[in-house]
């Protein structure tokens, strides 16, 4: 959810994640314990009911009171090897909208999940990694087996930040939808088809179930 400093297209409230102007203040950690995670979704929650924050209509909002979320589940917490790529070139991330956004591949990310092993690549925005407050912020939008019934068909993003060894822990129960899951007017990133996973991620936020 971002763009042109993440999303020149749509003038959004700053405490939105990637679907527009940039990331909350407030990075979340690459951690992994339950009760980051029950943390995660009382603060998504309060985001969507508050109509200074929340991409939903006022027809959604007015009587929302939780998103969905899979129960959480260590399954989906992997540590992950990560393979920085400082060569990468920046390149431009279709959105929702036709848009544009400017990213390089900050690292490819390889872990083993649901019996299989995965390789994923991860991202920085060229505008964002030049502020102080997001330098060491990494966007990971992926797509898995449950999208289209389970979660939103578009895919989902997590949120990271970067490491100082070559590991990094990928908590999939953090996942959550871009705003254009909510509101059409975003514009998102499109997930890169080489982040599409071979395996259900029942971990995060569901769809919503307007």
């Amino acid at each position: 959810m971002i763009l042109v400093v993440l999303l020149l297209v749509l003038s959004c409230k700053e405490t939105k994640r990637y679907h527009d102007k940039q990331p909350a203040n407030e990075l979340i950690s690459n951690a992994g314990s339950l009760s980051d995670v029950y943390e995660f979704q009382a603060k998504l929650n309060a985001e969507f009911k508050n109509p200074e924050t929340s991409p939903l209509p006022d027809r959604y909002r007015k009587n929302f009171a939780s998103l969905d979320f899979f129960a959480p589940d260590s399954t989906y917490q992997v540590m992950a090897r990560i393979t920085r790529t400082p060569e990468a070139l920046p390149f431009l991330m279709p959105t929702t909208t036709g848009d544009r956004t400017e990213e390089v591949v900050y690292a490819k990310i390889s872990f083993k999940l649901n019996g299989k092993e995965h390789e994923l690549e991860v991202y920085q925005n060229t505008e964002l990694r030049q502020q102080a407050n997001f330098k060491d912020y990494l966007f990971l939008p992926f797509s898995d087996l449950t999208n289209g019934e389970e979660t939103y068909e578009g895919g989902r993003y997590l949120d990271l930040a970067i490491p100082k060894g070559d590991t990094i822990l990928l908590d999939f129960n953090m996942a959550y939808n871009p705003y254009c899951a909510y509101n059409a007017k975003y514009s998102c990133p499109v997930v890169p088809k080489q982040n599409r996973l071979d395996t259900p991620i029942r971990a995060g936020v569901k769809a919503f179930d307007k």
